[in-house]
């Protein structure tokens, strides 16, 4: 299957097998109100939850633009009891689906994950029940489906729909892109699923139109109930950096004065500023906590668990805080640095005020941190020669002849792929390497065969005599000379799967069975490392000329996008007519009232961004000092390692203090002229780069 699910086109036609979607008549609303308050307790639909559900139930696809916190999930959920067969959910954040399977499981509905918190004993136990019918409901990360066991376990039982849960990361036109979600329709189409819904809070026309074809989904199956929250008052506060702790405190004070408690969520974009905003604010008895991607996962766990529980008033957090929310009584969300994009800030915004009743939303604007958010955006584009040096290595690694890699047993038109290794050889960071892995995949030049471990170690918790007597017969060899070909250092050994290939004649898949299991009977503890990503590759596709050129275009194009999503942002901010009105019309939601009357702009508060303090150049004598520092360091370094650094856009990266892969191997970074221009536009400094290169 794995061979054939990306030659697939991206939109399919609705499955003949549709009619035989529903064992039942779809259920006149009297049932489904019954079956509503049975299973969920609720009296009533929220709107566009029953008409969804309805035209699930009739088998016809559908997506669901709901806001945030009005009930998106519950519209597959309750399909999902009606249906015949399993429901299957792909979901972006392991919290999301931790607190669905939660909230399933307190309204004794079967649900279920397969997630990397299974043991491999949960894990089966999840697909026997999922093959024996006994689970309606199965969550799963999109890039579940990267796994050949996995996708043939799904391929084995019959499903009766695919739900997309924040359905807008499969719109390259949307915000949070994520490059996996791009495979999702071939792979529905692959496994024969006959009914998708897709759900989101945030979609444009063009990324609503763009959803709806790449599933098939016809116009009059699109419910969208409007954009628009009246319990929610936007506020844009112009401030200079000087002035914006002080803001922050007193609007803090204000907020839980007015509201008499509530929590609250602080956005910043910067890890390091998450940290030392939280400390300001402990500093002035404000109970606060810094949440970012950068902490242990404990660490994160723990936080937003105090956060739900109320015994953490305020957490000052990076992005990576709030998908996994659903807490009902945030009562104000502000933004302390500028959002990513409109997009962002709505979400963002969106976590506020989920019971209904009035929640504050600021934010504290000034263009300063305009040139950090744009820098995301410049670091994330590959350069042409670092695509180039990714194509070179798939047809270096796929050229010679015969089996190679011993145990793997793998073939001349196959490559391995180790994402962190070819991210530092090829300096493109490794969110953008996986964009361009998908657009290879979706070209046809490379497909997902499977992954696995390259290295596992283990450390006995029995006595080695003792594991193997527990064992007769062929077993029991095949245990012995498991144990024969590990290396031990002290208490780990690393197994030789090549030897055990050349003498035991085993593939590589039944050893790791075999440690897994000891793993499951407490007679090891098993650790792995350095996942390896199978690919099959179609030589012909990846020889074609223009094949650099395609995909640096794409990313370019990408970039451009999302400069013009920031700019869109600053001029939103900017507004002298109601917010609330024109960010629902960015959502095509026409149906706001023009004047709100709960923004900063009704209360004729119109706000204009500036800079703190104007940008200065440093002195090109010290611009062009750091740049010969730059070239002298690279001179001491490989021609492969010089020829990439050596450019326009990484001697602009330098001076902008974007950090690339290559700058952490080759301590860039800690060169004196590092970030010299970090309050400049990158744009600017990259014009100032090729003028200097004319003459260095």
């Amino acid at each position: 299957m794995g061979c054939r699910i990306l030659g697939l086109i991206m939109s399919t036609d609705k499955d003949t097998s549709a009619s035989c979607l529903v064992d039942s008549p779809v259920l006149d609303s009297p049932l489904l109100h019954s079956s509503l308050q049975e299973h969920f307790g609720f009296q009533q639909f929220r709107a566009g939850q029953e008409q969804t559900i309805r035209q699930l139930l009739a088998a016809e696809s559908s997506l669901a633009i709901f806001p945030t916190g009005s009930g998106k999930s519950l519209c597959y959920q309750l399909a999902a009891l009606h249906l015949p067969h399993l429901t299957l959910v792909v979901s972006p954040l392991l919290a999301l689906m931790k607190d669905q399977l939660d909230f399933l499981a307190s309204r004794g509905i079967p649900a279920a994950s397969l997630d990397s918190t299974l043991t491999p004993e949960q894990s089966k136990t999840v697909m026997a029940d999922s093959r024996a019918g006994r689970i309606k409901i199965l969550m799963v990360s999109v890039e579940r489906f990267k796994n050949e066991r996995f996708r043939q376990f799904i391929e084995s039982i019959p499903v009766s729909m695919l739900v997309v849960d924040e359905a807008h990361c499969i719109s390259e036109w949307g915000h949070n892109f994520r490059p996996d979600y791009l495979k999702l329709p071939a792979y529905r189409a692959a496994l024969n699923i006959p009914l998708v819904l897709l759900l989101t809070a945030t979609a444009t026309r063009k990324v609503k139109q763009d959803m709806a074809h790449k599933f098939g989904i016809a116009q009059e199956h699109i419910v969208q109930t409007g954009f628009y929250r009246p319990n929610l008052d936007l506020t844009i506060v112009p401030v200079s950096a000087s002035d914006k702790d002080a803001h922050l405190i007193e609007a803090i004070r204000q907020q839980v004065s007015e509201q008499k408690g509530g929590a609250g969520i602080v956005y910043v974009t910067l890890q390091h500023s998450a940290e030392k905003v939280a400390e300001m604010l402990c500093r002035h008895q404000i109970n606060a906590l810094a949440y970012h991607a950068g902490l242990v996962s404990e660490r994160r766990q723990q936080i937003q668990a105090d956060f739900m529980a109320g015994r953490a008033q305020v957490v000052v957090a990076t992005i990576a805080f709030g998908m996994g929310i659903d807490k009902a009584d945030i009562r104000f969300v502000i933004h302390y640095d500028l959002p990513k994009s409109i997009e962002n800030y709505s979400q963002e915004i969106g976590r506020a005020g989920r019971d209904g009743a009035p929640s504050n939303c600021i934010t504290l604007a000034n263009l300063d941190g305009l040139n950090t958010v744009e820098n995301f955006v410049y670091g994330d584009t590959p350069e042409r020669n670092g695509i180039d040096y990714v194509l070179k290595t798939i047809k270096d690694e796929t050229s010679d002849v015969g089996p190679r890699g011993g145990a793997h047993g793998l073939a001349s038109s196959q490559w391995e792929l180790q994402l962190v290794g070819l991210s530092n050889e090829s300096n493109i960071r490794q969110l953008p390497l996986k964009t361009l892995l998908v657009q290879l995949e979706l070209l046809g030049v490379v497909q997902p065969l499977y992954a696995y471990f390259a290295e596992f170690k283990f450390k006995f918790l029995k006595p080695k005599e003792d594991i193997v007597a527990m064992f007769q017969g062929e077993r029991q060899t095949f245990l012995a000379a498991i144990f024969a070909h590990t290396a031990f250092k002290k208490v780990w050994g690393e197994p030789d799967f090549d030897a055990l290939f050349q003498s035991y004649h085993c593939e590589r898949s039944r050893v790791v069975a075999a440690l897994e299991y000891l793993q499951q009977m407490s007679c090891i503890t098993l650790e792995t490392k350095r996942i390896t990503e199978v690919f099959s590759v179609n030589v012909d596709l990846l020889l074609k000329a223009d094949l650099a050129e395609t995909l640096h275009d794409y990313f370019v194009d990408k970039e451009q996008k999302e400069i013009k999503r920031i700019a869109a942002l600053v001029k939103f901010f900017e507004l002298n007519r109601c917010l609330n009105h024109h960010l629902s019309l960015y959502f095509d939601d026409g149906h706001a009232p023009e004047n709100c009357g709960h923004c900063s702009v009704c209360r004729g508060q119109v706000a204009k961004l500036e800079y703190s303090t104007p940008a200065h150049w440093p002195g090109d004598q010290q611009v062009r000092g750091a740049l010969e520092a730059f070239n002298r360091h690279m001179a001491t370094k490989s021609a492969h390692v010089s020829a990439i650094l050596q450019t326009t856009d990484n001697l602009s990266r330098f001076l902008a203090g974007i950090s690339v892969p290559v700058f952490s191997r080759h301590k860039i970074r800690q060169l004196p002229g590092f970030g010299l221009c970090e309050h400049l536009r990158y744009q600017d400094i990259r014009e100032k780069v090729k003028n200097f290169m004319s003459v260095l």
